[in-house]
């Protein structure tokens, strides 16, 4: 589900985050917005390793060169067990790799040297098609749900979200669809074919990805094209109800649920400067817990930085996401704030934004970061292996002490549900 960036481009495509003067308070050495003038990222690893050590420790690269052209956008099942990403693998000798990215599903085991490692790896989606925003389904560990075109789509490069040259890009195939798979009594390695799978949202007329369950399967939130631009919705798989929730002008897309499923956050251009800029809001929902909409939207990052992949730690405040605060030429992994919680006294309280730390250190573009379920590794897509080649790395991660804790549900006073719908549980992030 794209935090999405396709990544179609050789490059890896990207967008990262940026304050204006003051309006962030630094925890940490964080180099000013200067694009190439910024301080460059260590290309030794020993000196990325060393600079990484607060946070990050034992970094192990999982996906190779040698098997992938390129990998990326990666994520941890709930149990910890397997690593779903996406991968254009490497062809047969004397053919060209494939146009687009394939869904991939592997076992995360321990190597022989003790170290992370992946076995198994399982194209999940049909031959031709054209794949992005996978996710596991909290409730259902034989359940996959992803994006795929299910047939090669007709435009190889659709008009997309371009920054400079183009060395970032989004492509947006209107055959493009969110599906599931459902994995119980099929074969590891078995083909996946499009009569495999069901498709939860999407007609082939327009963009529909960026694909994200809530905490209890019921609610899939994702983007949409079909107005012309990118707007956010919610689909409740309890009822079949599809609710409007970001619709404003320019591209809103890859959304997340908060670890309480009380918010989101997303990523938007909507300033129309060339930008990306990351956005949470909370979500209301209706007495029976069905999501009505979105209300106390907060602009996370501000300035002429491009942020994307946003994605919150499962225990704490903080939200990892990649940026171009140190250039362009070298996206990094940040955390950022993203606290608000409610007093005993029932006085709305808020961080959001308010501290913001740099997390990857090495030479090479490193983005797309995610958890494990319970927070103690950091998966991404990273440059920094020997290859120079976009590829899935993981690490064990250390939670800054910049960044609060989930708070402990403190009730408001008076707590009535409006006439449009209940209010978010008042918790932490």
């Amino acid at each position: 589900m794209n935090r999405t960036i396709m990544l179609l481009a050789p490059a890896l495509l990207a967008a990262c985050t940026g304050t204006t003067a003051g309006s962030v308070k630094e925890v940490g050495t964080i180099p000013s917005t200067g694009g190439a003038a910024a301080t460059p990222a260590p290309a030794d690893p020993a000196d990325w390793a060393a600079a990484e050590a607060p946070i990050l420790t034992n970094a192990v690269q999982l996906t190779f060169g040698r098997d992938w052209v390129r990998a990326g956008e990666n994520y941890i099942d709930p149990s910890g067990k397997r690593v779903l990403f996406q991968g254009v693998p490497q062809p047969q000798a004397g053919k060209a790799p494939d146009d687009h990215y394939a869904m991939v599903l592997a076992d995360l085991v321990q190597g022989p040297d003790g170290k992370p490692a992946l076995a198994n790896s399982w194209i999940i989606s049909p031959k031709g098609s054209a794949n992005t925003c996978g996710w596991f389904d909290p409730k259902d560990p034989d359940r996959i749900i992803f994006a795929t075109t299910l047939v090669a789509p007709t435009a190889s490069n659709s008009p997309g979200y371009q920054r400079g040259t183009g060395r970032y890009r989004w492509s947006f195939p209107p055959e493009m669809r969110i599906v599931s798979l459902d994995l119980k009594g099929r074969a590891k390695g078995s083909e996946i074919t499009p009569a495999d799978l069901k498709t939860l949202v999407g007609d082939g007329g327009a963009y529909v990805a960026e694909g994200n369950l809530s905490a209890d399967g019921r609610h899939l939130i994702y983007c949409s094209l079909a107005t012309g631009q990118g707007d956010l919705y919610s689909l409740d798989l309890l009822t079949g109800e599809t609710t409007p929730l970001v619709r404003e002008p320019g591209y809103d897309g890859g959304p997340f649920f908060s670890p309480d499923s009380s918010r989101i956050c997303f990523r938007s251009d909507r300033t129309g400067d060339g930008h990306l800029q990351l956005f949470v809001g909370d979500l209301d929902r209706t007495a029976d817990g069905r999501i009505a909409g979105v209300s106390r939207v907060h602009q996370l990052t501000m300035g002429d930085t491009v942020n994307w992949g946003p994605f919150w730690h499962p225990a704490s405040t903080a939200m990892a996401y990649a940026t171009s605060e140190l250039g362009h030429q070298n996206y990094e992994v940040f955390l950022i704030d993203s606290a608000r919680w409610m007093t005993a006294a029932g006085m709305p309280m808020q961080r959001d934004g308010s501290a913001k730390l740099r997390v990857t250190h090495a030479s090479g573009a490193d983005v797309l970061p995610a958890f494990s379920a319970d927070g103690r590794r950091m998966i991404w897509t990273s440059k920094r292996g020997p290859e120079n080649s976009s590829q899935v790395w993981i690490a064990d991660f250390a939670l800054p002490t910049a960044f609060e804790p989930i708070r402990i549900e403190v009730p408001p006073v008076d707590p009535k549900p409006s006439k449009e719908g209940a209010a978010a549980p008042n918790r932490t992030p």
